[in-house]
């Protein structure tokens, strides 16, 4: 039995809208968890953040761990309280960054060992390490098990490898956590593009037995059409009563597209990051504000947005901000940026509802492939 209810509510194809029940409040899904990596989610209040939408946010084990330190969050009162944020939490195990330090890591069957890229002192996370960091020290609602992220183009052999490691470090995971009644543990399913080893690793995954499961490993160069084949043959393996989770995806036609696949949960940096380099994003893909064609527009980004970033300024007024250099500007982008994700959210979970989302999905796409078509 799930520490954390997930509640289908209602399906159109493989599409579900649901509700994930935790001690911190419901999860609505699909749910998109906007990124906070040091515990803020960047350039945004935490209120602005809960008046987007957002029922869960997401925090970095790897950036706490170095800085503040997960023992001195743990002793101002664990990341709800250091960071003002009220809901659900989840964390990411580290693994994901601790994998892209290729320079600065040694990995072994213990774990890996990494030098900080803030001042090289040296660091040790094993799955034990990482759940006591994620569950205990930070108090996540929702805690993943650690795993070593696939790099795209590896053979088999090395994808075969890697997922075995995830694996046992996944069942070290699990028992680390123990059972626990007020917080989850995730697992994750690796296996790189291979539709074998995705089916393997769901498998054995569900026979360590998780709360939710997710899917790692893209995201990291394959493209969109091999990440869709790659949902394709993962999500049928995936049981039905447990939430479903694609980390860091990601861009807005990957979130409808993976949702028609089954999926229910993503984070991604896209938004802020974005928004602080001047791109808004909307049904037609990414809009460069700074732009010359926006010096004299007096329209907003998006007048039907419930934001006042989107709302209530216009395209004149944010180019103007950008090209001064202003604070404001990553600010008010990056407030439209997780408005709209949350927005998109919202409106897959009425399309799924009232039986629409095959139009909705096709809509979509049109809008889509009119706007990247213009590049």
């Amino acid at each position: 039995m799930s520490a954390f209810p997930y509640t289908i509510k209602a399906t159109d194809g493989a599409a579900r809208s649901g509700v994930l029940t935790t001690s911190r409040g419901e999860i609505r899904t699909p749910a998109f968890m906007p990124v906070g990596t040091a515990g803020t989610v960047k350039a945004l209040y935490m209120d602005q953040v809960k008046e987007t939408g957002a029922d869960i946010i997401l925090g970095n084990t790897y950036h706490l761990m170095l800085r503040p330190g997960a023992e001195r969050v743990k002793k101002l009162g664990g990341l709800h309280n250091f960071s003002t944020w009220k809901g659900p939490i989840l964390t990411d195990s580290g693994g994901f960054q601790v994998w892209s330090l290729s320079k600065l890591r040694k990995m072994s069957e213990e774990g890996v060992t990494f030098s900080s890229h803030i001042d090289g002192s040296k660091h040790s996370l094993t799955p034990e390490r990482s759940i006591e960091i994620q569950a205990d020290l930070l108090g996540a609602d929702i805690s993943m098990q650690l795993d070593e992220c696939t790099a795209f183009g590896c053979s088999k052999d090395e994808a075969a490898s890697s997922m075995e490691l995830s694996l046992r470090w996944g069942a070290r995971s699990k028992a680390a956590f123990g059972e626990r009644f007020d917080q989850a543990l995730f697992g994750i399913v690796q296996g790189s593009v291979f539709d074998d080893l995705r089916r393997e690793s769901a498998e054995r995954s569900i026979e360590t037995g998780y709360d939710g499961y997710a899917i790692g490993g893209l995201a990291v160069g394959e493209g969109f059409e091999l990440m869709c084949q790659v949902l394709d043959f993962t999500t049928p393996h995936l049981p039905v009563e447990r939430p479903r989770y694609l980390m860091g995806v990601g861009k807005p036609i990957d979130l409808v597209e993976a949702v028609a696949r089954g999926v229910d949960m993503f984070d991604c940096v896209l938004p802020t990051r974005s928004g602080r380099h001047g791109q808004a994003w909307s049904d037609y893909g990414p809009i460069n504000i700074k732009r010359a064609e926006f010096i004299e527009d007096d329209t907003p980004l998006n007048p039907e947005l419930n934001c006042p970033a989107s709302r209530d300024y216009s395209k004149a007024y944010l180019n103007h901000l950008f090209r001064s250099g202003e604070y404001l500007s990553a600010m008010l982008l990056s407030w439209h940026n997780i408005a709209y994700f949350e927005d998109l959210t919202a409106r897959m979970r009425a399309a799924i509802e009232a039986g629409e989302f095959a139009a909705f999905r096709a809509e979509f796409n049109a809008r889509w492939a009119q706007g990247t078509s213009k590049g």
